[in-house]
């Protein structure tokens, strides 16, 4: 498989991502949208891996640690969205506009 599928694949999860992020009001749908942008990022990680220097292990170590940060983030993000449910009964970004508890 050559390496213009990877890239294409990769282009078109970061677009949906993308769009995911910016185009939801809903927050576990903005928390969506960033996975799937961290996991266009792996598969460019891994694909230029594969095809640059198999021997070293730079590309798999760096798509470890963004697993780790996408761990990491929707971890604390799921958190912070199910306290904001609590207190204000609603997940939609635009009626979060102010910081007040």
């Amino acid at each position: 498989m050559p390496l213009s599928w990877y890239l294409t694949l990769a282009a078109a999860l970061f677009a949906i991502g993308l769009f995911g992020a910016l185009a939801r009001r809903n927050a576990v749908g903005v928390l969506m949208g960033v996975e799937l942008i961290l996991n266009a990022v792996n598969i460019n990680l891994v694909a230029f891996w594969r095809f640059g220097n198999p021997m070293e292990l730079t590309g798999q170590l760096f798509a470890i640690f963004v697993i780790a940060v996408a761990a990491a983030e929707a971890a604390v993000g799921l958190a912070l969205i199910i306290a904001i449910y609590r207190i204000r009964g609603t997940v939609n970004l635009d009626e979060l506009d102010t910081l007040r508890g």
